[in-house]
């Protein structure tokens, strides 16, 4: 066999293995759902690590007991939208619309919360600990607190810093 040959086919299987090996590169958890439509869709109990939801419309989506961990809904409209059990620790929820969502349980350690809207929403045994939001939100927060989150054994209210 000549080395042009050779080459050639070295060249092929590198691009092949490449091609193959980027198809699992990318984890699913990790997708790109920025500027969509997504409501009433059922995230529910997935694991969706990373991805992010920017500026996309889930008013009225499942993500109950779902591992959120570092996911970004930066600008999204998160209405109605149900977080029972899930797992937010790190998750970026900066100028979401989360009125009349279900955080009941929810573990929201260290998430991003500043210019959220959170009018009616339910946070019976939400944990709030590290998490950087105004102190407005904080403040409104504690009125209507209650509850110890089952995961981390935390009172609601005291990860929030109520008096």
């Amino acid at each position: 066999m000549n080395l042009k040959k050779i080459i050639t086919r070295v060249f092929i299987f590198t691009l092949a293995i490449s091609w193959v090996g980027s198809i699992f590169a990318m984890p699913a958890w990790s997708r790109n759902y920025n500027k969509e439509v997504l409501t009433e869709t059922d995230f529910s109990q997935q694991d969706l690590t990373d991805a992010s939801f920017d500026h996309t419309n889930l008013k009225g989506s499942d993500f109950s007991h779902a591992n959120l961990t570092g996911v970004r809904f930066f600008g999204a409209n998160l209405a109605g939208t149900n977080f029972e059990g899930a797992n937010l620790r790190g998750a970026d929820l900066e100028s979401t619309r989360m009125t009349r969502a279900n955080l009941n349980d929810a573990v929201l350690e260290g998430a991003f919360m500043t210019n959220v809207m959170l009018d009616n929403a339910n946070i019976e045994g939400a944990d709030f600990t590290d998490a950087l939001m105004s102190v407005r939100t904080e403040e409104t927060l504690c009125e209507i607190a209650s509850g110890t989150n089952s995961t981390t054994g935390r009172n609601t209210k005291d990860t929030l810093f109520c008096p």
